[in-house]
């Protein structure tokens, strides 16, 4: 393999190019995590380096553990010229893994496909279905079954019954059918409407069709089966054949176009999020890589969101820094307040720098003046960043980058490298910086590396005679170590601390002292025999260490801001605002996920308390969570304080309003003026807290005696951060939620250590990140940030639902008022199954005549408009429920149809009955019952329709005239039909447009009079929403002819005034928590480098640097103005205008409506 490769399958390394057979590599699709980590070679076989030859001839045996999930834990050994020798996780690269900062290496497969470590932590792909599905195929299903079940009834009944046919309806022509059909609709929904048929058919004919027997003897069907003496035996049969007819009559209940109209819908839903531009990211649309989900994009109650490339870019800056008591990197106004940075406001221009990062944005033009005026306090600060780390130098196309162990690390030697202060490369006895076109060589003595108990690193040098140690670290470590006095500087750089704290910025502090050669000698001495020790080795080497970092002198601070998307604390914000749940579980560290949970405002100041669970063992992790349990029963448990987990905490000006927080979105309630949300049910709003848990907590808390405790307290929370999680843990996680919940989860990342849980949750979303395509590839949709989420789902989402659930409650009444005319019917045919319509229009029905209207309407339709689905989240919460859609909605669909059905029916009955115009016919009330119908469910769907574009025009005014067209041509003479001339009859009647108006406003009145009275006394908030919209549109109306009649005056000219920053909580020193060890151990033994200076990549970099030094001389500068003049800033500035004003008022010119409106513009 070679550099910035990606590893395809679990490899044991066996050489690379690195010296002693290191590699180093980037687990980000493992863990998320994109620092570098080392792997090293058994020495036997790192000797082969890239001798083929040798390899041909290389012999050995691998034994090895069965695949497994594992990450963490690899156990083998290899068997080598007769020796055994032991194989652990830092021999293998893991498939997922990328190579860096090494030039090859090689290695042999132990597992590949779905054996990889990576793969068996890989769920099993699954077909996912919606709950509206599920809906249909359960009343379907347990239809079918009691009809199975009630058809039996005719045969006990029918026994006391005779046979024959009916007379009694003098008006109607009857046709027997002579043989019923049979056909298996097992997918069709039918009701019990056909057993009743089939009872009422075995008493007709043993009360009535008997005495018809003379001139109309049964089929010769149904004496073939039965003697014709035998009457009981010869009902039974006939009743059994009507049950088989009616079923086929009554299908179209529930016909197969219902699935197809279903599909149409979806793939218009799919192109919607295809299309829209609101959700594209650097050319890269959202893509709905599923048709059949998108309705249950408007019902998710969980999310689960991977942090590292899902939340975050990744990206580390210097943002803030404080030298010697002043501080550096606010943006100020003109009133000399500090702001956010504005898109327009101007960059420090390093131009003059030849290897400054063109990537690097610095708003405080200060800071480079003073350093470029050689102040001495910014040049110890500076050259302290650019020597105490353990970055990697190397080359790419010509610039200078580095691979750093954390990327907080990197950040910070970057920052140094823009000022000026450029870090070259290093060997294991110097480190060669280049200080203001100066190269400067240090010689290195010693690295005293990071470690999770120490959080803090130093490096001890040597430059001109003079031993300097510098060190840098948590600020409540490094202030413990100061010298006394001085303590003013204290103060104001732990307030500046604490404002980068409450930024949400990652704060360390910066010290340095200058040691005797005596002390350090004797030191030195003590170091070395703590190294070589054999027992308790860790532990001797900090306390020896401890005695040197003592008695130090403040430099500053600095401030470096976890980069997160654009627009995650506003997604986050509204979609918990929409009743939604959000869970980040990530392979971070505990102290770097708390602290993006406090940036993205996931975590923040209002809640009374975080609990964190990090036991070790199976009865911990139970205690943390009956405590947690139990103070989440008691209102009055105090807040998390700074000594109960050693975390500092600050108090910040942004607060995330709780569920009884009155806000704007509480200006109505949910459905008819009820709360429906799960949220508020599970969670007091004076209870407000989160749950953070390690990963090795979880594996007991996902144990089946401790699974449901867990759930209990994590529903009682609002915010979980599950950290130092594998991918199987996720999966378990939402399949947990999603098992005892019943609740529709989704679930979001960007890695391949995301793929188990996307395929687990009921909706996979995939971000088209830095991590691969995997997730994508495995995700029902993809976006290119996390903030599109928002608009996936409360605007494609909710529409999708609102439109499927209106669809197919119109598409049950259409179909009732449709099918239930034949029931009606058959009391006066004598329940022979006769159809009461035309067999083309039976056929046409749901294919010409009112297919167009519904789907225009299960497109376009929308209640309000996506801007105020996203400024009202809480327009998303039906869903939650499925209030839109649910039993008691299709019963009241199918009770609707039923009594359209029975009025239509009867009043058109009653009137060509008694027509004085010559009506009477089967064919003529066919035809006029048809036309009838078709008005009455036209105008039901525009009454429906609550978004009306030209195609909604079209589609119902179309079909109409279409029926109208259509029936004049079939019963026109060129087709030889039973229907020949009777819509000439009918169409030509004043009795029939008479009862079509009648039949219509009887039928519509009631329907729009409820709908008004419901708007007016039990508004939603969807009601009130769309009057605001329409009050909205009307005073933007009023404005325009207002201003074309000449009522408005000149209006004062408003300049919006940069919005104050605002503080955000953090968590401090978050970046010396987080740091892993690093490199410091390879470095000074020389692990990872030969004895040269210019070794491995970084001799090609020393070489160029120092010829370009030498052809250049210190005058030279490469401009690079105008790369920092066309970037944009990434953070768009809100700017907010109110415009408020009673009725009758004057705003800004403009005469208000009578109806007062605010309007908040943001």
């Amino acid at each position: 393999m070679e550099n910035d490769q990606f590893v395809a399958a679990d490899l044991l390394l066996l050489s690379s190019s690195e010296p002693h057979g290191l590699c180093y590599i980037e687990t980000a699709e493992l863990d998320g995590e994109t620092n570098l980590k080392s792997r090293q070679s058994l020495p036997e076989t790192a000797t082969l380096l890239d001798d083929n030859a040798a390899f041909t001839r290389l012999r050995a045996e691998i034994t090895c553990e069965a695949p497994n999930n594992n990450l963490s834990r690899y156990e083998g050994a290899l068997k080598l010229d007769g020796s055994q020798l032991s194989l652990n996780n830092s021999q293998v690269l893991l498939r997922g893994c990328i190579l860096r900062n090494t030039v090859w290496c090689y290695g042999v497969v132990v597992f590949a496909g779905k054996d990889t470590k990576l793969m068996q932590n890989s769920g099993k792909t699954k077909l996912k279905r919606t709950s509206i599905d599920r809906l249909l195929n359960y009343l379907i299903i347990g239809v079918c079954i009691c009809l199975d079940t009630i058809c039996l009834l005719p045969h006990h009944t029918a026994e006391q019954r005779p046979c024959g046919y009916a007379d009694g309806v003098d008006f109607l022509f009857i046709e027997c059918p002579a043989r019923a059909g049979f056909l298996l609709q097992i997918v069709m929904f039918l009701l019990c409407m056909c057993t009743i048929c089939t009872i009422a058919c075995g008493i007709w004919e043993s009360q009535i069709g008997v005495k018809f027997q003379v001139i109309q003897p049964w089929d010769v069907f149904v004496e073939a089966i039965v003697n014709r003496q035998n009457q009981s035996g010869a009902i039974a049969v006939i009743a059994v054949l009507m049950f088989f007819s009616y079923f086929i009559v009554l299908n179209t209940v529930v016909p197969i176009s219902l699935y197809v109209s279903v599909e149409m819908i979806r793939l218009a839903h799919s192109f919607w999020i295809n299309w829209d531009q609101e959700m594209v990211f650097k050319d890269i649309p959202a893509k709905a890589r599923t048709t059949t989900l998108n309705e249950e994009l408007g019902q998710i109650e969980y999310i689960f969101s991977d942090k590292t490339g899902t939340l975050t870019q990744n990206i580390m800056t210097f943002n803030k820094c404080s030298i010697n008591g002043r501080r550096y990197g606010d943006v100020v106004d003109e009133a000399g307040e500090m702001t956010e940075p504005l898109e327009n406001t101007p960059l420090t221009d390093f131009s003059d720098n030849p290897e400054a990062d063109l990537k690097f944005r610095f708003y405080d033009k200060t800071l480079l003046r003073d350093v470029k005026k050689r102040d001495p306090d910014c040049d110890l600060f500076f050259r302290l960043l650019s020597l105490c780390h353990t970055v990697m130098p190397d080359e790419k196309n010509g610039r200078l980058v580095y691979q750093a162990q954390s990327p907080d690390e990197g950040a910070l030697v970057d920052a140094a490298r823009n000022f000026g202060f450029v870090f070259l490369y290093r060997n294991p006895t110097s480190i060669t910086c280049k200080i203001m076109d100066e190269e400067v060589e240090y010689e290195l003595l010693d690295i005293l590396d990071f470690n999770n108990v120490r959080k803090r690193m130093s490096v001890i040098l040597r430059k001109d005679g003079k031993i300097l140690l510098y060190c840098k670290g948590a600020d409540s470590i490094i202030m413990e170590r100061l010298r006394p006095g001085n303590d003013q500087l204290k103060q104001i750089t732990n307030d500046h601390l604490n404002s980068f704290a409450s930024d949400g910025l990652r704060t360390l502090c910066l010290a340095w002292k200058e040691l005797t050669p005596t002390q350090y000698s004797t030191w030195k001495a003590k170091y070395h025999e703590a190294t070589v020790a054999l027992e308790n080795r860790e532990e001797k080497v900090d306390a020896v260490a401890e005695e040197i970092e003592k008695d130090l002198i403040l430099i500053g601070a600095t401030a470096i801001e976890d980069k997160l998307q654009d627009g995650v604390p506003d997604a986050i914000y509204s979609l918990a605002q929409a009743e939604i749940k959000i869970w980040v579980l990530t392979g971070d560290k505990l102290e770097t996920a708390i602290n993006i949970g406090y940036s993205c405002k996931l975590l923040t100041d209002d809640m009374r308390e975080v609990f964190i669970i990090d036991a070790d063992d199976a009865a911990g992790t139970q205690d943390q969570l009956e405590k947690a349990k139990t103070k989440l029963g008691s209102p009055d448990s105090p807040m998390l304080s700074p000594a109960a987990d050693g975390i500092p905490r600050s108090k910040s000006g942004v607060t995330f309003p709780g569920p009884g927080s009155p806000t704007i979105h509480d200006i109505a309630t949910v459905e008819n003026g009820h709360s429906n949300g799960t949220a508020a049910k599970e969670m007091d709003e004076n209870n407000i807290c989160a749950l953070v848990i390690q990963g090795k907590s979880l594996v007991f808390a996902l144990t089946p005696a401790m699974e449901m405790l867990f759930l209990e307290v994590a529903s009682l929370c609002r915010a979980v951060i599950c950290c130092r999680v594998t991918p199987l843990q996720k999966a378990l996680v939402v399949g947990l939620v999603k098992k005892h919940k019943k609740a529709i989860t989704l679930a979001i990342g960007d890695g391949a250590n995301d793929v188990s849980m996307i395929k687990v949750a009921h909706i996979g979303v995939g971000i088209s990140g830095q991590e691969g395509m995997q997730a994508v590839l495995a995700s029902d949709y993809s976006i290119g940030q996390f903030r599109f989420l928002k608009r996936l789902l409360l605007v494609h989402g909710r529409w999708s639902y609102y439109r499927m659930s209106k669809f197919l409650r119109y598409f049950f009444y259409k179909n009732f008022a449709f099918t239930l005319c034949h029931l009606w019917y058959a009391f006066f045919c004598g329940f022979t199954a006769q159809t009461v319509y035309d067999p083309w229009f039976i056929s046409f029905y749901n294919l010409f005549y009112t297919s167009l209207p519904i789907l225009a309407l299960g497109i376009f339709d929308q209640d309000v408009n996506a801007k105020n689905s996203i400024d009202f989240p809480k327009l998303y919460t039906p869903g939650h429920q499925n209030l839109l859609f649910n039993r008691q909605k299709f019963f009241r669909s199918m009770m609707h149809g039923v009594a359209t059905s029975l009025i239509l029916f009867f009043i058109a009955y009653g009137a060509f009955h008694y027509s004085v115009d010559d009506l009477q016919g089967i064919q003529a009330f066919g035809t006029g019952l048809a036309t009838i119908l078709i008005f009455t469910v036209t105008l039901q769907v525009a009454l429906d329709t609550s978004y009306w574009t030209y195609i909604n025009f079209i589609t119902i005014i179309g079909s109409v005239v279409f029926y109208l067209s259509l029936t004049l041509f079939m019963y026109s003479n060129l087709f030889a039909t039973s229907y020949l001339g009777s819509e000439k009859k009918v169409y030509s009647s004043p009795a029939f447009w008479f009862t079509l108006v009648l039949t219509v406003v009887i039928l519509m009145v009631p329907v729009v009079a409820a709908r008004f009275f419901l708007i007016d006394t039990r508004p939603t908030l969807s009601d009130r929403v769309r009057l605001r919209q329409k009050n909205e549109s009307k005073l933007k109306r009023f404005q325009v002819s207002a201003h074309v009649a000449g009522l408005t005056r000149p209006s004062a000219s408003v300049t919006p005034t940069a919005r104050r920053r605002k503080n955000r909580r953090s968590m401090r020193s978050s970046y010396a928590f987080s740091h892993e060890k690093g490199f410091g151990d390879l470095i000074t033994t020389g692990t990872n480098m030969p004895g040269g200076k210019e070794s491995g990549s970084v001799r090609l970099w020393g070489k160029k640097a120092r010829r370009r030094t030498d052809q250049n001389g210190a005058g030279a500068v490469i401009t690079l103005a105008n790369a920092f003049v066309e970037e944009s800033s990434p953070e768009k500035e809100m700017q907010e205008v109110r415009i408020v004003g009673a009725t009758g008022d004057q705003v800004d010119g403009v005469l208000r409506p009578v109806v007062p409106v605010q309007i908040t513009s943001l």
